[in-house]
């Protein structure tokens, strides 16, 4: 199987470490994704959030987690016999991963895991010189976080897409639009704490440049479901540029780069992030 993974390493370009170590979470992501079409995951759940765009419509960024949805509301939902076929498609394809499903002690609406390993050993695996993974402490993990909701606001739409590495199969995931509509409900309601996430601020220009249609019903059910729209019809567009007026002057768009520097490739794409340059593509491009 070392030769599959050669080509799919192959389709990128890596300078340093950082980019080597994302590469190989987005290698590893892949053959998650395999793992879940052979369990048949995708019979009851979509794929949606950044890494869904990275891995299906070329977003620009690296991508951490892997985001599902399940299609109907199940609290009964059992994930931990998909995370076996995740586990053994990743050890059939030789990362000693371990795959731990998160049990949470209050109820919730996530089911959550977490795919972990370490870093250098699989780097290793996936370079052509150790030389190459100096640097490196040996003992730093990957981790990759699985999250479904398992109660989902209703009327996302879906697409079935597919990929041909490690070899050809078919992933579910959320329609464009139904994606920026998750998306603009991150930008808006997105608790910081004490960090801004610039990974929303850079999904929401690369959106407005390929797709500005949003699934304003599915939008509106996200925001009823988590309280942020109690009025009986649905949002307008004209409502979600006046928020998005609002949220723009909370951001620390300083702040908002530091985060996402670490995920892409060309940082010049960042310099003009301010409120204006927001305030101006919103007012443009979201029709």
């Amino acid at each position: 199987m070392k030769n599959v993974i050669q080509q799919m390493i192959a389709r990128y370009d890596c300078k340093n470490n950082l980019e080597r170590k994302n590469a190989l979470k987005e290698i590893i992501q892949e053959i998650a994704l395999l793992g879940l079409f052979r369990s048949g995951f995708f019979n009851y759940a979509g794929f949606y959030g950044g890494t869904a765009l990275r891995i299906f419509y070329n977003l620009p960024r690296f991508s951490e987690d892997l985001d599902f949805s399940l299609i109907k509301a199940d609290n009964d939902f059992l994930l931990a016999k998909h995370l076996k076929s995740v586990q053994n498609e990743l050890n059939f394809y030789g990362f000693e991963m371990d795959i731990e499903e998160k049990i949470k002690n209050h109820d919730s609406n996530i089911k959550s895991a977490f795919i972990k390993g370490n870093t250098i050993i699989h780097l290793i695996k996936i370079v052509e010189s150790k030389n190459k993974v100096r640097g490196i402490n040996r003992n730093e993990k990957i981790q990759i976080k699985l999250e479904i909701d398992i109660n989902p606001p209703l009327y996302a739409d879906y697409d079935v897409k597919y990929l041909l590495n490690p070899i050809p199969f078919s992933v579910r995931l959320f329609d464009l639009p139904s994606l920026f509509a998750g998306k603009i409900h991150a930008l808006l309601f997105r608790s910081w704490g004490n960090r801004v996430k610039g990974r929303d601020f850079y999904d929401y220009v690369w959106y407005l440049s390929n797709y500005p249609k949003i699934n304003l019903v599915h939008l509106t059910e996200r925001m009823r479901q988590t309280s942020d729209w109690n009025i009986e019809s649905n949002i307008q567009l004209s409502e979600i540029k006046e928020m998005l007026h609002k949220r723009f002057k909370e951001v620390d768009f300083e702040q908002a780069k530091l985060d996402i520097e670490p995920f892409i490739l060309n940082r010049n794409d960042l310099a003009l992030w301010n409120k204006e340059f927001f305030d101006s593509i919103t007012k443009s491009y979201l029709v």
